[in-house]
């Protein structure tokens, strides 16, 4: 009976280390992250910027190859912001998936929506690495 209790205890060890592992971010899949920056005009109203984050919001639901997005307002207290208030954070499977977003009809009516309002903008792309 010990030797079973053992045995069984060790099996769902090895059970639970291999959940740990594959869901803790030690995964090998890439993605690709599209992090954008908005600094809006002095002009822009509230309701304004409003129509900016419902436009981006539609996206996901638009676009097929979103994988996943964020979005957030300022609130570092550092002020090293130079005036930028929003991040939009759109992730990828694969630069192919970018390529198709960036042309993409939905996303160049969400730009439309923005250009009014928009006084600076700041783009980084990258590869997430692993944990």
């Amino acid at each position: 009976m010990h030797i079973f209790s053992t045995l069984s205890f060790k099996s769902f060890l090895i059970a639970a280390l291999f959940m740990a592992i594959s869901t803790s971010g030690f995964s090998q899949k890439k993605e690709l992250r599209h992090v954008v920056m908005f600094k809006f005009k002095e002009t822009s109203s509230a309701a304004d910027v409003k129509k900016v984050e419902d436009a981006f919001h539609g996206l996901k639901g638009k676009i097929k190859q979103i994988k996943d997005y964020e979005w957030g307002t300022n609130n570092s207290p550092e002020g090293l912001d130079n005036g930028f208030t929003h991040v939009f954070f759109v992730t990828f499977s694969s630069e192919e998936d970018r390529a198709i977003y960036l042309p993409h009809p939905d996303h160049k009516a969400f730009v439309e929506v923005l250009k009014p309002h928009l006084d600076k903008v700041m783009v980084l792309d990258y590869w997430a690495k692993n944990k």
